[in-house]
């Protein structure tokens, strides 16, 4: 389905970022996995079929020279700009709005929602002085993004703003050929809920009607999709993955 074409995922080094990478090289990509911990970037890339036809980078998502450099050196040793992209990398760091310190408000935003920024603009770029047509763009938003959530004031802020940087980004990059839409994850079993209380996770179950989290590579298998030409008329989607919760 993706043969011949090369994708770059962020965030590539663990949870849905390394789903995302596995379901890709099985559906044919060469993968790009880009993480700010290069030694799980390289864990991913190993688990693959061939790993030699893949490549793991250090990017760090907040710093627009680090992703213009990783990049430029996805292009400089697979001798192609990726033409799929899947930006998911993303952090937590929760806290009701009276406890919550503008720095740490700032850091959450920086890497979900300024950080979906860089690359979207860094690989746009790309696609344009190269002349790649098609190409693709998914973003992971959140179902928070959608309904807000307790205690997560930055984080939700980041997801809504992920979906409308979506949005956007789909209106203006639609001349030069590039699709971009965007998937929100409900509860997702990955490292990420590993502070939330067992308490909250059984309520959260309850109020979901499939009863259960999602696993990292049922979110996976929605990206691919979106990447893929069989959603040629699909940009500035939004898609849910949340197992009928509403929130």
């Amino acid at each position: 389905m993706l043969s011949g074409r090369v994708a770059l995922v962020t965030g590539g080094g663990n949870g849905i970022g390394r789903a995302i990478c596995r379901i890709l090289a099985r559906d044919g990509a060469r993968v790009v996995a880009a993480d700010l911990d290069p030694a799980a970037a390289n864990e991913t890339i190993q688990m693959l079929k061939d790993p030699n036809e893949h490549l793991a980078l250090k990017m760090d998502v907040t710093d627009k020279t680090s992703v213009e450099s990783a990049i430029g050196s996805a292009i400089e040793k697979l001798k192609t700009p990726p033409s799929l992209i899947a930006n998911s990398a993303g952090i937590v760091k929760d806290g009701f709005i009276l406890q919550m310190e503008e720095k740490r408000f700032m850091d959450v935003l920086d890497v979900n929602l300024k950080g979906t920024f860089l690359v979207t603009k860094a690989a746009a770029e790309a696609f344009v002085e190269h002349e790649i047509s098609p190409a693709s763009i998914v973003n992971i938003s959140s179902l928070a993004g959608r309904a807000g959530t307790m205690g997560q004031c930055n984080y939700a802020a980041s997801k809504a703003g992920v979906v409308a940087l979506t949005k956007t980004s789909a209106i203006e990059l639609a001349s030069v050929g590039v699709r971009v839409n965007c998937v929100l994850p409900g509860f997702t079993e990955t490292s990420i809920l590993s502070d939330v209380p067992e308490k909250v996770l059984k309520q959260l179950l309850k109020m979901t009607p499939l009863r259960r989290m999602a696993q990292p590579e049922e979110i996976a298998e929605v990206v691919a999709f979106l990447l893929s030409e069989k959603s040629s008329y699909m940009t500035g989607a939004s898609v849910e993955v949340t197992g009928g919760l509403m929130m």
